[in-house]
């Protein structure tokens, strides 16, 4: 089992930058590719970002691209997503979610991740 649990959602105003952070335990992390995911209530959970294990490759949604950032910290399994020139349609809640890598993937299915944090409510007002 993979523990996550994430941090860092809020209040911000259109423009505004928040930085989300994933705390991961009870596996070893490097073998995990991570992804943040959000969802908006009524809506389909959607992809944000993914990176791989060894943090050397990265993948966005349009929407993000140019925005956000996913970054990981092997050192003490963490993974983030900072996100800056946040826009009102950026409200949702976002997830942080971990599938076991058998090499450099980028798995942008939600239904291919097993594991799950709680979800921290981010709000952009405009």
């Amino acid at each position: 089992q993979v523990q996550l649990v994430e941090s860092g959602g809020g209040l911000v105003q259109a423009g505004g930058s928040l930085r989300l952070s994933c705390a991961a335990s009870g596996r070893t992390f490097t073998n995990y590719a991570m992804a943040w995911f959000r969802q908006a209530p009524g809506k389909e959970r959607e992809f944000v970002a993914g990176i791989t294990r060894s943090g050397g490759g990265t993948y966005y949604a349009d929407s993000v691209k140019g925005r956000f950032t996913i970054s990981r910290y092997n050192a003490n399994n963490t993974v983030a997503l900072q996100m800056n020139s946040l826009k009102p349609e950026d409200t949702c809640v976002y997830y942080c979610a971990a599938v076991y890598a058998f090499g450099e993937q980028i798995r942008i299915g939600a239904n291919e991740y097993p594991y799950w944090g709680q979800g921290t409510q981010v709000t952009v007002s405009s």
